[in-house]
């Protein structure tokens, strides 16, 4: 079996000395692993890294065998290392690529959305810009899966979800229909300060005693 096409480095694992086992998100075959001989080394250690763009040329003799695969580098994602929240926004996309998709499924969507979303991330400039992003490619992720959210209608009800501002004022509505206020929140007030103010213990004068008139003395 021979296969070239696009791929996304999404798990790289050593194996042996110099070798490592690589898995990779294809646009046509979905999650593919291969072994890369020399994926260890200074020259493909660079390329092998997760987000990457690369050409991959599998081969195989047998299909139950795990293809050998040789890489070259078409687009490098390695700036995305260099900031902290990029750099954990895309350890955490690849890493969930990796484990939740299965093997030789196709996933085109997916494909094309993560390779977006890394490119976004690349030339954004700040994490705002793609934040909103890696949680669309979750909800995408889960309905590939056959997990998918309907997040535009409430799920026991129905009813098409609005804003929460609409929200308030058709309770509000509701509220002064029926003759009741409308409260603001179901939780308890809060004291102002938030630890409270000891009370002083009743301490009796030094050298008192019993009061005054009481004696144990008998006439």
């Amino acid at each position: 079996m021979e296969l070239d096409t696009p791929a996304i480095v999404v798990a790289v694992l050593p194996h042996g000395e110099h070798g490592a086992v690589v898995r990779f998100l294809t646009e046509r075959d979905g999650l593919v692993a291969g072994y890369v001989p020399g994926g260890r080394s200074r020259a493909l250690r660079p390329v092998l890294q997760p987000g990457n763009g690369v050409a991959v040329r599998f081969r195989t003799r047998a299909a139950s065998q795990l293809a050998s695969a040789a890489v070259e580098l078409v687009r490098g994602r390695t700036l995305l290392a260099t900031e902290r929240v990029s750099a954990a926004a895309l350890d955490w996309l690849c890493a969930l690529t990796a484990t939740a998709l299965s093997e030789a499924t196709p996933s085109p969507r997916l494909y094309a959305a993560l390779d977006g979303l890394l490119d976004a991330m690349t030339f954004a400039e700040a994490p705002a810009q793609w934040l909103p992003g890696v949680v669309r490619f979750e909800l995408l992720l889960l309905a590939e899966l056959g997990f998918g959210l309907d997040l535009t209608a409430c799920a026991a009800t129905g009813e098409r979800t609005t804003s929460p501002s609409s929200r308030r004022n058709r309770r509000r509505r509701s509220g002064a229909r029926r003759g009741r206020p409308m409260r603001r929140s179901s939780c308890p007030s809060l004291p102002s300060s938030s630890a409270p103010t000891p009370r002083p213990r009743p301490t009796s004068p030094r050298g008192c005693g019993r009061p005054a008139g009481s004696s144990n003395a008998t006439s």
